[in-house]
């Protein structure tokens, strides 16, 4: 019989209304019309609203839709705090209450894993939330263009509040040339803020040239923050296309006194690359010492202006005490820690066992490792430059150190690379932790993990980015004996 193709009975343009039921990628949701029809719905949506929308495309076997008015608001509706929620791409859940989003990102996980990963009657632990919904990120990168983008009340006016040829904020969705404006980020620390607001006045005092992306011209074009917990301390890194001491050191001496008390370094990053990117060529100290440091349990770390550390500080702590729990550490133990990045969870598994080995590729990740490792007097941690895919750039550390009982793996969000995954199951380890940014990825690893005589344990979710669709995992499998 013949499939039932939706292009006969819809048009593009065409009203529908229908409730939300689920959360879908990209900024889309899910739901059906009383036929049944399955319709993505693109806007800023919450499960239980009822909403009319128009359908963009129409697709043999489901229709694509955009938000054209929310008919009937969801129980799980909250009114966000930010102004320009919708048009920053940033808190894309600041609209749900709190408790909500915890539900989304369990499903999330739980969907992936059963139609990806194919597990059946799989337990999703709950939610660990955050410990902070707001204010919480200790890291923040705002970009400076030429162009900025005008919110829609703008578009109606004949004369403009603000330049159109100068932003400071975040880039608009889609577009790497303009930037939203930004007076206020509700992820960013208060003093953060101070300091985007003191950069903004200065630059447009100083009539500093923000930077053009598509002509590859002008001076300003990154401020990146990181700020301290445990030292109440501010890195402000200012990234240039060129470096002028008279001006760095009149800017330094500006947020010196806009910010007495306030413990800060601050420092000027130098690129000439053709990108919007806020890493630096050279980098000069303009006051303190370049450096921060921070705490991580026991773990004391340096961070300078170009290094990984986990953006959020506090739920960073739940993240790697769940990942000890779940490895059961014994103290004759040898742990690998694969994509290990600067050390933080080999420093953290180095403490419970008698060798811990970090494999990472990135040079300058491995010599940050290093680095920490001496700053907390650790001995029984070593990091080793390899290549993941290959087995046989493993032998000499096996030789050195045997086998591992526990594997802990965090890759990047595009997940393990599939002759790495291969490598992690040869070592034959007792216990795999893997910890995911991604539940698709971690989905489609765990079938392949699973599949090779190891079986899934724990699926414990970490929220480390409250009002956003991210959601951290930790999935714990153990030897079939």
């Amino acid at each position: 019989m013949k499939e039932r193709n939706l292009r006969d009975f819809y048009t593009k343009g065409e009203p529908v209304e229908l409730t939300i039921s689920d959360i879908a990628e990209k900024d889309q949701c899910f739901g059906r019309l009383e036929n049944g029809t399955g319709v993505l719905v693109r806007g800023m949506l919450a499960v239980g609203d009822r909403v009319r929308a128009a359908i963009t495309k129409v697709r043999p076997t489901y229709l694509e839709t955009v938000l054209n008015e929310l008919l009937a608001p969801s129980p799980d509706r909250v009114k966000p705090e930010c102004p320009v929620f919708g048009v920053c791409g940033g808190c894309k859940w600041m609209h749900v209450s709190y408790e909500a989003q915890l539900r989304y990102k369990q499903k999330k996980v739980r969907d992936a894993l059963v139609h990806i990963g194919g597990f059946q009657d799989i337990d999703i632990m709950p939610v660990l939330p955050a410990r902070n919904t707001t204010h919480y990120r200790n890291k923040v990168e705002f970009s400076c263009s030429s162009k900025r983008y005008l919110l829609p009340e703008e578009l109606q006016k004949d004369v403009l509040d603000k330049p159109k040829d100068f932003a400071l904020g975040f880039h608009a969705p889609g577009n790497f040339e303009k930037v939203l404006e930004i007076d206020r980020c509700y992820l960013a620390k208060e003093c953060m803020n101070r300091v985007l607001d003191t950069t903004r006045a200065f630059a447009l005092e100083q009539n500093l040239e923000p930077y053009a992306a598509r002509q590859h011209k002008g001076f300003l074009r990154n401020l990146m923050l990181r700020y301290s917990e445990e030292q109440d301390e501010l890195m402000v890194n200012l990234v240039t296309s060129w470096h002028d001491s008279r001006l760095m050191v009149s800017y330094g001496d500006r947020l010196l006194s806009t910010m007495p008390g306030q413990k800060m370094t601050i420092i000027n990053n130098v690129t000439t690359r053709k990108n919007t990117v806020a890493i630096g060529e050279k980098e000069y100290v303009i006051h303190g010492e370049g450096v921060i440091q921070e705490r991580l349990g026991d773990l004391r770390f340096r961070i300078s202006a170009n290094s990984f550390f986990q953006t959020n500080t506090k739920q960073a702590e739940t993240l790697y005490d769940g990942i000890m729990e779940m490895a059961g550490l014994r103290e004759d133990d040898t742990v690998y820690d694969l994509y290990c990045g600067t050390g933080t969870i080999t420093l953290y598994l180095a403490e419970r066992c008698r060798r811990a080995v970090g494999l990472e590729i990135v040079e300058s990740s491995l010599a940050d490792a290093a680095e920490n490792a001496s700053c907390n007097g650790i001995t029984n941690a070593s990091f080793y430059g390899v290549d993941l895919k290959d087995f046989h750039t493993l032998l000499g550390m096996l030789e050195e150190f045997g086998f591992p009982r526990v594997i802990v793996t965090d890759p990047p969000r595009a997940g393990m690379h599939p002759k790495a995954l291969k490598t992690m199951i040869r070592l034959q380890p007792e216990t795999i932790v893997y910890v995911s940014c991604n539940p698709a990825n971690l989905a489609r690893d765990s079938k392949e993990i699973s599949a090779s005589g190891f079986r899934l344990e724990e699926v414990q979710p970490v929220d480390m980015f409250p009002h956003t669709s991210h959601i951290e995992t930790l999935a714990c499998f153990r030897r079939a004996v």
